[in-house]
């Protein structure tokens, strides 16, 4: 009996026991499926994945390609578009790309420099483009500069009026830091006079600003210069100053958009009406006071232009010698011998002169406008540089710039 119990009790042993091993066999089994069928769908995602960058790497080939030899290749192919289509594609290409700020420039902020530019427009222009040069090697901040009402043109204008500021501001972001206006916390330290108002000396190089400006901004944090006329030299200066110069001359400083669709109306009519010559005729009243010219006036003519010398203090050449003058070549042309030398160049007759200069002073005028049109061009088409600004711009004031 004892055997017999010995032996059904180690045959239910060894049925659990395969129980057991089926059960865990099983597991294993299915687990071994499950990392197959895992391990599958992983090579199904690369090869899904290196197919689609091997597509997109092709494409940016292709594209290249087209870029390169596209319009050689497709030379002489009929065209895509229909006849219908095509306005829509000029239109499409007409339109301004967007433009990519640069990115800002971070540096220490030593202060404030704001700035009185004085004289006419050329001369502001280059004072605006010597004191952004200024700014950036000085590390101070730029306030919007202010044009010239004062002088004989006696213009209200403001930068904005003649100037793109925004452009102005963005354009150089990545050289110099430049306000429209001083933040209202140091605006309150100017209006209690707490700023130094002063003019540089004339013709000065960058070291002038670094060791004797660059002090004077750190004591009073605001500093206002109030003559800007040629107070940088030309020449030996760094290559990155000059290069700073042309890029805020060429490029930062653009005319507003009122302004600009003058000069193309202006081109245009002149186009329409054949070949052109820009003429600026510098024989104004203001350009004789102030060089002393004096050479085809009368004793009244010299006269009043010795009292407007003296009106202007900031004219530090008073007496003049003009004969002298004259012979060092320092005066400019006189009319009848801008038209001589006009006519020494073979200017055709049948030329239009766009004559971009002011009222001509004195004796010379009705000599001047007479030679003119009977040596040069009998019916000059524009007779100054203002014509179209009623309708053109909102400010009729900036045709005395123009």
């Amino acid at each position: 009996m004892c055997r017999v119990e010995e032996t059904s009790g180690k045959c239910d042993y060894r049925k659990q026991w395969e129980i057991k091993m089926k059960i865990f066999g099983e597991g294993k089994v299915e687990k071994l499926k499950n990392s197959m069928v895992s391990r599958s769908r992983m090579k199904l995602w690369m090869i899904r994945a290196m197919t689609t960058i091997l597509l997109w790497t092709c494409f940016a080939q292709l594209m290249t390609l087209e870029e390169m030899f596209g319009p050689r290749l497709l030379k002489g192919w009929p065209s895509c578009f229909s006849h219908s289509e095509l306005p829509l594609v000029a239109e499409l290409s007409s339109i301004p790309p967007k433009v990519i700020l640069p990115p800002k420039r971070v540096y220490k902020n030593n202060g404030y420099l704001m700035v009185s530019c004085n004289g006419g427009l050329n001369q502001m222009r280059a004072a605006i483009c010597d004191m952004v040069a200024i700014a950036r090697y000085l590390n101070v901040t730029l306030i919007v500069p202010e044009l010239d009402k004062t002088s004989f043109w006696n213009d209200p204008s403001e930068f904005q009026d003649i100037f793109d500021v925004d452009y102005f501001i963005t354009s150089l972001r990545d050289e110099v830091r430049i306000l429209k206006e001083l933040p209202p916390r140091v605006q309150q330290r100017v209006e209690q006079g707490l700023f130094l108002s002063m003019q540089p000396i004339s013709w000065s190089d960058i070291s002038y600003y670094v060791h004797q400006i660059l002090p004077l901004v750190l004591k009073h944090k605001v500093v206002e210069l109030n003559k800007t006329d040629a107070r940088l030299a030309n020449n030996e200066l760094p290559l990155e100053i000059q290069k700073l110069r042309c890029r805020v001359n060429f490029n930062a400083l653009r005319f507003t958009s009122q302004i600009e669709e003058l000069g193309r109306r202006v081109v245009k009519i002149l186009r329409e009406k054949g070949p052109f010559l820009v003429l600026h005729l510098r024989y104004e009243m203001d350009m004789l006071a102030f060089s002393g010219c004096t050479h085809g006036c009368n004793s009244e003519e010299e006269e009043e232009l010795t009292r407007m010398r003296y009106a202007y203090p900031w004219w530090k050449e008073k007496v003049i010698n003009s004969e002298m003058k004259r012979k060092e070549g320092l005066c400019p042309l006189t009319p009848e011998e801008t038209a001589l030398v006009l006519k020494a160049l073979g200017i055709d007759r049948n030329v239009q002169i766009y004559t971009a200069a002011g009222e001509i002073y004195g004796g010379q005028k009705g000599d001047s406008a007479r030679t003119i049109r009977l040596e040069i061009l009998p019916k000059p088409l524009i007779p100054n540089g203002c014509i179209g600004l009623s309708s053109l711009l909102r400010k009729r004031h900036i045709c005395s710039y123009i």
